[in-house]
């Protein structure tokens, strides 16, 4: 799939008081939250390397459905966020800096 495609796909499933930044940027925070459930339930019963695959798609998915429906609401384009991530840490990288914090190194 292209990322586009998605991109635009999702806009099919967002209902008209879901579409404004106080859901979409809480909804994000939620799902994370979640993803991160997974994990910390897999170190409590067993270890980190079973995490069950087939639910961490679906939290790893309900991420990507707010992260596309962000770009859609502030009309940015999900392969150009990409690309400049991958732009700055290549940068980060050349200078040294991947390690370390703050986003101006």
């Amino acid at each position: 799939m292209k990322l586009i495609d998605y991109q635009n796909g999702v806009k099919e499933y967002v209902l008209p008081t879901a579409n404004n930044p106080q859901y979409l940027f809480t909804g994000l925070a939620g799902e994370v939250g979640e993803v991160c459930s997974l994990y910390a339930k897999a170190v409590r019963d067993t270890c980190p390397q079973h995490i069950v695959t087939n639910n961490l798609i679906k939290e790893l998915g309900d991420v990507m459905w707010f992260v596309a429906m962000l770009c859609n609401y502030y009309g940015l384009d999900l392969e150009d966020v990409m690309e400049s991530n991958l732009d700055k840490l290549s940068r980060r990288k050349a200078n040294g800096t991947i390690q370390g914090s703050g986003d101006e190194r």
